[in-house]
């Protein structure tokens, strides 16, 4: 592997530090299923003390980055070029209910470009992460997308409530940030969603990319309302055509 950056180092040791808070909430979630507190307030604790462990420790490194964050939203810094996209928990309802299938994922967007990319499994302790023009990596071993040209061999990751039958296997799992790493890592075959968020995918679609695989245009200067299609090069014209009402 080639060595990595000085901002994804900054992004890992972040995200590690960020984890420990995550793993020692999510041990909390089973105490709380049958408690009178709030579940879902519980959760948007967990999101915000996450979310400023990750803050601080990247303002400590690079005091004028801007961010974009789940919590916070745009905040505009000295230098507007270079913008952290943060989500601490993408998969909150996963978290929410006990299913140990969350993550969290950073970016760096540089002159309106994804740089680099990190989505973190803090449970199955799986680091995936990318740089612009140097691959994709799963716990430092490189990863690429899956090599299969039949669609009915073929698993997908869908995040929308279809009202038909696309025709191949899908699943929902809750966790786009997840679905996309996993799409490059060959692990899922195609990813289809719509009505994300930057910080949902921003990540993932640098991995995609970065795997070899191809993501549908995305409008980096829009936060809200993103629709993706992420998948191998050898299906992503019949995946598209199977997709209803996209």
């Amino acid at each position: 592997m080639n060595s990595i950056s000085a901002n994804l180092n900054i992004m890992i040791k972040a995200s590690e530090k960020a984890s420990k808070i995550l793993i020692r909430d999510f041990g909390e979630i089973e105490k709380l299923q049958v408690s009178k507190k709030s579940q879902r307030d519980f959760v948007t604790n967990a999101d915000l003390k996450v979310e400023k462990i990750i803050i601080e420790e990247l303002e400590k490194a690079r005091p004028n980055f801007s961010f974009i964050s789940e919590e916070r939203g745009l905040k505009k810094n000295k230098d507007i070029d270079h913008t952290w996209v943060i989500d601490p928990i993408d998969g909150t309802n996963n978290f929410l209910h006990g299913v140990p299938h969350f993550a969290i994922s950073i970016a760096l967007i540089s002159f309106n470009e994804i740089i680099s990319g990190l989505i973190f499994d803090p449970i199955k302790d799986e680091i995936f992460f990318a740089e612009k023009d140097k691959g994709a990596f799963l716990n430092n071993q490189r990863i690429k997308v899956s090599k299969k040209k039949d669609i009915d061999e073929c698993l997908f990751a869908i995040g929308e409530n279809l009202k038909r039958d696309p025709g191949f296997l899908s699943r929902k799992s809750g966790c786009a940030a997840l679905d996309l790493a996993y799409v490059a890592a060959g692990r899922y075959d195609g990813y289809f969603q719509k009505k994300l968020n930057l910080w949902d995918i921003a990540s993932g679609i640098l991995l995609v990319q970065e795997a070899g695989g191809i993501i549908s245009d995305i409008d980096l200067n829009n936060l809200k309302n993103l629709n993706i299609i992420a998948s191998n090069s050898n299906i992503n014209k019949e995946f598209q055509k199977k997709l209803p009402n996209f």
